[in-house]
């Protein structure tokens, strides 16, 4: 493998664009080696899905755009990144909270603990953030 592998793109913070999202980062997964169907290709569409949907309905139209951002290091790592403009950060909400939606960033943490990943979230240079999600590679590289 090469030293790293990075691939981005830039939506509109449009309900359709999440599908877009998904498709994308399915796209560029077979393109490193992890094949569309796999249980970590299926893990990592549905954290993009919930990053993207996140930052579609809760910007609030302040973010007219979204990025998605992929890089795979040379460790193994599979980093994403999900970045808008909109200042406001992630909620931490009780897992016992009974309501239709607000459970996205309850499903991205549990989902990437369980492959034992780490989840961050850093503030933009203009006044957005990206969540970042690290985990784990699970294609072995060729030697």
């Amino acid at each position: 493998m090469a030293d790293h592998h990075e691939a981005s793109v830039t939506l509109p913070s449009d309900p359709a664009s999440v599908t877009r999202a998904r498709r994308y980062v399915t796209s560029v997964l077979g393109e490193w080696g992890l094949p569309d169907g796999a249980e970590e290709a299926d893990t990592v569409r549905v954290i993009v899905s919930e990053l993207a949907t996140n930052a579609v309905q809760h910007t609030f139209g302040l973010s007219p755009t979204f990025t998605v951002k992929l890089h795979l290091d040379r460790d193994e790592q599979l980093r994403i990144g999900v970045t808008d403009s909109h200042p406001r950060w992630p909620r931490r909400l009780p897992a016992a909270v009974q309501q239709d939606n607000g459970r996205g960033m309850v499903i991205i943490r549990w989902l990437t603990a369980e492959s034992g990943g780490k989840l961050s979230v850093i503030p933009t240079a203009e006044g957005g953030k990206t969540v970042w999600i690290a985990l784990p590679w699970p294609v072995p590289a060729a030697h």
